[in-house]
């Protein structure tokens, strides 16, 4: 993964709630999307009520899990590479016992008992109230393995434990799963069908985070567009439901005005949305809250018709240009975000020309950008050649990173002059002297500490600027500031 971004969080301690009775260890590590760190919480939650304290040490774990990403062959590489890691430690702490979550424990299943001797415990993203079961499993010397898809789990009725958290900002998931089956993802094999969350549960752990401190929350799902709340079950049986289950059904832009108004000066982000499904009532509520962050994070993936269709994206470049331009018209200063991959199957020169001159006409203010990954199972896997050499991805992925480098550059620029409301997240990745938050847009911006603390909305002069950083001084308080 590329993403043109040079300045991030730097945590602050490790900030993790003990329950001071409990005598064994948990170390997760987290990999692949923002679901994947969220479920990592509801695990360690989970079991913090089987005698776990979480801990950031490795080497004192009783008990490691790794939550795993599919979406990559680079990231199932990076997995195997960790599993060596815990094996060495393991020969030092026999009772040691190790854990593969999420997606890749879905796909491989018991192939991964069976490959890699270290791992004693294999559990789906749909599994993980049975974790209490399949602990017990593993301390009586028994390998445990539960990968079974749910049709209803949500884990709504669980307070996640916040792991590594800013205490500032938090994940909220809306949605489990996906029904969009682009011939490339993995994610409706690993993840399943569609279903969402009940609203109040969401409404009440946004609610319950504000009064805990903290000030931003990012509504989360694999598609969060795709949100339908109608009393249960997937979107897919929606058409089989009451009158009234119809008539009072709450859909993601209804779901998203709701939690602006319930905690009005809470800022609100949401990831990830497909163009397929983003109407423009999303766009209208976005513009009435000022709450709501200007900004989307809208995956693209390829510019050409053809390649679209071939990665069933249910959309066309210019369809996708349509809900660019309503954007830009009812948000004027939205950021936007893209996810591209080059080299897809039979992608043609002419075909990344397209791809090119698409985000010459978005100008994304960053991007996450990959050379094409066959991964087994996929309907581009079963049915499309991988015809498109290496070399090639690679040349055409650097083009594509270094004209999105130049619209970062750009699109970070316009700041430049301006004073810009800031929510400080942490301390600067580069200097213990500032601090850094990110704006509305999503941009990132340090500062000179001063007299300022963590969780404070300030304004920000920007004085100049990094290809992706904003370089302010503070100017005073917002009146959003508590």
């Amino acid at each position: 993964m590329e993403k043109t971004i040079d300045e991030s969080v730097q945590g602050n301690s490790l900030s993790l709630e003990h329950k001071k009775d409990n005598d064994r260890k948990l170390y997760i590590e987290s990999y692949g999307c923002q679901m994947n760190f969220s479920d990592s919480e509801i695990v360690a939650s989970i079991l913090a009520n089987e005698g776990f304290n979480t801990t950031n040490t490795l080497e004192e774990a009783d008990l490691v899990l790794v939550n795993t990403c599919s979406i990559r062959e680079k990231a199932e590489a990076t997995v195997r590479k960790r599993l060596e890691k815990f094996n060495a430690i393991k020969e030092t702490r026999p009772h040691m016992k190790v854990g593969v979550l999420g997606c890749m424990a879905e796909r491989l299943k018991s192939k991964l008992l069976e490959e890699e001797k270290i791992v004693d415990m294999v559990v789906g993203p749909d599994a993980y109230k049975d974790l209490p079961n399949l602990i017990q499993e593993i301390d009586e010397g028994r390998n445990a393995v539960n990968v079974i898809l749910s049709k209803e789990e949500t884990y709504g009725d669980i307070a996640p434990v916040r792991l590594n958290t800013n205490g500032v900002t938090a994940f909220v998931s809306i949605t489990r799963g996906c029904d969009n089956m682009c011939t490339f993802c993995v994610v409706p094999f690993t993840r399943g069908r569609e279903r969402s969350r009940e609203p109040q549960s969401i409404l009440q752990e946004v609610s319950e985070l504000w009064e805990k401190g903290y000030r931003e929350v990012t509504l989360l799902g694999q598609n969060v567009d795709s949100y339908l709340w109608y009393g249960g079950g997937m979107k897919k049986d929606f058409e089989k439901a009451s009158e009234m289950q119809r008539a009072t059904a709450v859909n993601f832009a209804k779901l998203l005005e709701m939690t602006a108004q319930a905690q009005p000066k809470m800022r609100i982000r949401f990831s990830t949305s497909n163009p397929q499904d983003m109407t423009l009532d999303v766009i209208h509520v976005m513009a009435r809250h000022r709450n709501i962050c200007n900004y989307i994070h809208l995956p693209v993936q390829s510019g050409s018709n053809r390649i679209l269709k071939a990665m069933n994206r249910l959309h066309t470049r210019e369809e996708y240009f349509a809900l660019i331009d309503n954007i830009r018209k009812l948000i004027p200063d939205c950021g936007i975000s893209q996810d591209m991959i080059t080299g897809f199957p039979t992608e043609t020169e002419a075909d990344h020309q397209d791809t090119l001159s698409l985000m010459e006409y978005v100008k994304y203010d960053y991007g996450f950008m990959f050379a094409y990954s066959e991964r087994p199972g996929t309907m581009a896997a079963r049915k499309l050649e991988d015809d498109v050499p290496l070399e090639t991805k690679k040349r055409r992925l650097s083009e594509v990173i270094a004209l999105q480098r130049k619209h970062c550059q750009l699109r970070t620029e316009q700041y430049v002059g301006q004073v810009q409301e800031i929510l400080i997240e942490g301390t600067s990745k580069k200097s213990e002297e500032h601090w850094m938050g990110r704006n509305s847009q999503n941009t990132v911006a340090v500062f000179p500490k001063e007299g300022y603390q963590v969780g404070e909305f300030v304004m920000v002069k920007m004085n100049s600027c990094t290809s992706a950083t904003l370089i302010g001084e503070a100017v005073g308080y917002s009146e959003n500031q508590v």
